[in-house]
């Protein structure tokens, strides 16, 4: 990796800062039977008005097309939505819809660009090689690497090596024009983006999705959060770092985004929980926490365990929990999959999130600020992705109930109590 009718009724109130039902607008796939089954369960539990609902003719598959995408989900759901436009702050995709839209191909300009490109690029590398195998200045060696660098993101550019993204993090830019696609749009939502950027930017959609290995998992994501919510999410905290030291002005740490930044995050995650009087574990030696490590685990963030899930909690009812890995969400369905994302999943967790493909370090949130930030109360779950996000148009997906809010009822943090992190680092937000 490189960088109860009572229940039905709590459903049904307002969740906090100000999201509520009517503003969720759900998306399910009309030729999976069980996608209907799963957006019209929802729609019960959470007392979302029935005309939110929006079928569309999408593959039935966890995969689309970048032209598909365009011509059968964001072309004809732009359209459905086009006189609810500033209703629909949240959009929830179901079972059945696709998961992964596919890369953009390079026009005919840019493949006569690439293949002029490659020579140079080659000679850039080679010449680069040799100055190291010699004995060239160092400022000649960074001159070097840079103009390879140069190089090799201009063919990122023009190749669309990494156009592709998770489905809903596509969807959050519903709303816009027009947007490159050579890689991420830095997210307006974003807690820590500047002010002028978010006016200036085109509204962004919230985005989330109910999913899993079964529809019956599916389901019971949004049963779990409607029963927490009602008495509150209780359970112990694990959180799993690797003894990473950061050092800010390590080149590696890319002033804050690189593999100590984000371990430095799971510890301070640890300790502003732990200030909350929550019960925390704290794991902070390289070898990740072997199966069977804790029992009645509600909140739990590790790594880097790559494709590999290793069943180290025992998770209650409502767990909200994920680990930090480059693939660990590529499919959600597959009942044979190692991943982390789908056994998180059908071992009982109630919200997780985690890439589709390659998401660097800086593609998650910071655990810091994505669990504090859920421990306020003050956010339910889709808020809480979006504040803390650094980039839509990219490989994430959030799976849960958007609505979702496990302290509602018993808030352990304010929102000030929420710090940049790591400690330190720097923000690329503009």
């Amino acid at each position: 990796m490189r960088f109860t009718l009572c229940l039905a009724l709590l459903g049904a109130a307002s969740t906090a800062a100000g999201l509520e039902p009517k503003d969720v607008f759900v998306v399910a796939n009309k030729n999976v039977p069980a996608s209907r089954e799963v957006a019209e369960h929802y729609l019960a539990r959470r007392g979302v008005p029935k005309e939110n609902l929006i079928e569309l003719d999408l593959p039935a598959g966890e995969d689309i097309s970048r032209d598909d995408y365009d011509a059968k989900l964001a072309g004809p759901l732009r359209a459905a939505l086009k006189d609810r436009r500033d209703a629909a702050r949240v959009i929830l995709t179901v079972y059945g819809v696709p998961l992964r839209v596919g890369g953009k191909q390079p026009s005919a300009e840019e493949k006569a660009e690439l293949a002029k490109l490659q020579p140079e690029l080659d000679a850039a590398k080679k010449k680069a090689d040799e100055l190291k195998k010699g004995k060239a200045e160092p400022a000649e060696l960074l001159a070097a690497a840079r103009r390879v660098n140069e190089l090799e993101s201009r063919r990122i550019v023009l190749s669309h090596q990494e156009s592709g993204a998770s489905v809903d993090s596509e969807l959050m830019l519903l709303w816009w024009p027009k947007y490159p696609l050579a890689r991420w749009v830095m997210n307006p939502l974003y807690w820590r983006a500047s002010e002028g950027y978010r006016k200036a930017s085109p509204p962004v959609v919230l985005t989330s999705r109910l999913d899993g290995p079964s529809p019956a998992i599916a389901r019971r994501l949004v049963d779990d959060a409607v029963a927490v919510e009602s008495r509150g999410l209780s359970g112990s905290v694990v959180i799993d770092a690797r003894g990473i030291k950061f050092d800010v002005n390590d080149p590696t740490e890319n002033g804050g985004y690189g593999y100590g930044a984000y371990d430095e995050s799971m510890r301070e995650a640890a300790a502003l929980l732990k200030g909350a009087g929550l019960g925390v574990t704290l794991d902070d030696k390289d070898a990740l926490l072997p199966a069977g490590s804790a029992k009645g685990v509600a909140v739990y963030c590790g790594w880097y365990s790559l494709a590999k899930f290793v069943d180290c909690c025992e998770f209650v009812p409502g767990a909200v929990a994920w680990h930090l890995a480059s693939s660990e969400a590529v499919t959600l369905r597959d009942p044979k999959s190692t991943l982390w994302c789908p056994n998180l999943l059908r071992k009982g967790v109630a919200a997780t999130l985690g890439p589709v493909g390659e998401p660097y370090t800086v593609g998650f949130p910071k655990p810091e600020e994505f669990f504090g930030f859920l421990a306020t109360g003050e956010f339910t779950l889709v808020e809480c992705y979006a504040r803390t996000t650094i980039f839509c148009s990219w490989t994430m997906v959030l799976v849960g109930d958007p609505l979702y809010n496990p302290f509602t009822n018993n808030p352990r943090l304010k929102a000030a109590d929420v710090a940049p992190s790591p400690k330190g680092g720097k923000n690329i937000a503009p």
